[in-house]
């Protein structure tokens, strides 16, 4: 097999810009995302059961 194209490694520079994206980007977005589907769900349960409290 003759393979023409060099293994891709990855380099310091590469290595950073993905640390960040996951910090600053990826994380941030995951999160809200989470809190916001949880809310949304208390929401509607609310919504189909009646507001918390005594019964």
């Amino acid at each position: 097999m003759n393979n023409k194209t060099p293994d891709r490694v990855p380099t310091k520079g590469r290595e950073w810009l993905s640390l960040l994206l996951l910090t600053l980007v990826l994380f941030p977005v995951l999160s809200i995302i989470c809190v916001g589907g949880y809310g949304f769900a208390v929401w509607m349960l609310q919504l189909i059961f009646g507001p918390p409290g005594h019964g």
